[in-house]
This record gives C-alpha cells, structure tokens and sequence, in this order.
C-alpha cells in the first residue's frame, strides 16, 4: 500500500508475520448509490400516490428493473471492492429489491395487494434495521436514510396486508422524502469526494469520522484485522 512521504510505516511485532497489502483506488460508490436509490423512491413515490397509473405502472417497473436496479448493484459491488461493508450490504438489499419490485409491476401491473410481497417488505425491513443501527455509529446521515426506508417498507407492507389506503399513500410521501435525502446525500459524498475533505455535513462519527480527519496512518492498525487479510472472516 502507498502511503504520505510524511508517515511512517507500521511496526510489525517481533516474531509475527509481514504482509504487504495492496488496494485498487476505487471511487466511491456512494454518490452513485444515493442518485439511483432516489430516482427509484420517485417511481415508488408516484405509485403510492397514485400519480402513476393504469399502464403506466408496468412502464414504471420496466424502470426500476432496468435502469435503477443495474446501477444499484454497480454502486453495491464497488462498495466492497473498497471495504466498506455496511454500504455494500445496504446497497446490495435495495438493488435487487428494485429488480423484484420492478418485474412484480411490469408483470401484474393491476394487481394492487398482495400477501406474498407484503411479507417480503416486512422481512425487508427487518433486515434493514441493524444496518440503521450500525450506520448511526458511523455514517447518521446513512442511518437518516435507512429511518425512513424503513418506514416507508412498514407501510407499505401495512398496505399490502390489509390495511387502509391511506398507508400507502403515507408511505409514498415517505418515498418522496427519501428522494429529497438521497439527493442531499448523493450530494454531500460527490462533492466531499471532488474536494477531498466534508463540505455538506455527512454526521459522521468514530471510526468513519477519523478515517477522514486522520487519512491513511490513522488506518495503519486496523489492517490486519480487515477481511481478506485475516484468515477467517
């Protein structure tokens, strides 16, 4: 790994084993991410609010399922080539729950409830909540945007079972919210990326907080405990 002129490099301990580690520059995926994940709570948004309609639904799932779903899965796969889990682990879960949505809506466009896909977005948001928790100790602006994910998904899901309308359409107002997060957050990361230090707050905290005020010495101990470099996971 190449490090600052500045620094010096870590101290092996006597008797233990040297290992030279080497890491791509991969971007950062999470502006990607972000825009993607925002373009698709639009589309979720406009059919929980009845704004898109009659055929217009199948057209609105062919969207997710090829535009918003790829760049989804993209943004997840780079998100592990650079290590950071918890946001590949995240963007992992909404890409393909795009690609399901998606192909739900373009082949029964007039089906408006369902038990089977009412279950699947309690799961969903089940699954969802550690990555909230997890994500307020590093990233809150993260955590911000899975609360209100996993909001929209348990009405939604209300919707789905048997509840009133009117659940769906406070979980399309959710969605639109998300759309106004994702759009601040996708933001926030692109142009801290450009300037190399935060401009629009991203309420980092711990770790994620000194990887950026510390830069790479700051990381030194870590490595030999990251996965891919110890011998178990």
């Amino acid at each position: 790994m190449s490090e600052d002129r500045g620094s010096s490099p870590p101290q092996v301990p006597q008797g233990a084993e040297a290992a030279t580690v080497v890491v791509r520059p991969y971007g950062n995926p999470l502006p990607l991410g972000f825009f993607s994940f925002g373009i698709g709570m639009a589309l979720l948004g406009g059919l929980g609010l009845d704004l898109i309609t009659g055929d217009q639904i199948r057209t609105a799932g062919i969207l997710l399922a090829v535009f918003v779903f790829p760049l989804e899965l993209l943004a997840a796969i780079m998100a592990y080539l650079t290590r950071d889990t918890g946001a590949a682990s995240t963007l992992g879960l909404f890409a393909t729950s795009w690609a399901s949505l998606g192909a739900l809506y373009a082949v029964s466009p007039s089906e408006r409830t369902s038990t089977a896909v009412g279950m699947y977005l309690c799961a969903f948001a089940l699954m969802l909540l550690p990555l909230m928790v997890v994500a307020f100790l590093g990233k809150a602006l993260l955590g911000a945007v899975l609360t209100v994910s996993v909001l929209r998904a348990v009405l939604a899901a209300a919707y789905q079972l048997g509840a009133p309308e009117a659940l769906q359409r406070a979980g399309g107002a959710a969605a639109l919210l998300l759309v106004a997060l994702a759009l601040y957050a996708g933001t926030a990361f692109l142009v801290e990326d450009l300037r190399q230090h935060t401009v629009l707050p991203v309420l980092r905290r711990g770790d994620a907080r000194r990887a950026i005020e510390e830069g790479l010495p700051g990381q030194h101990t870590r490595l030999p405990r990251e996965p891919g470099i110890r011998k178990q996971l």
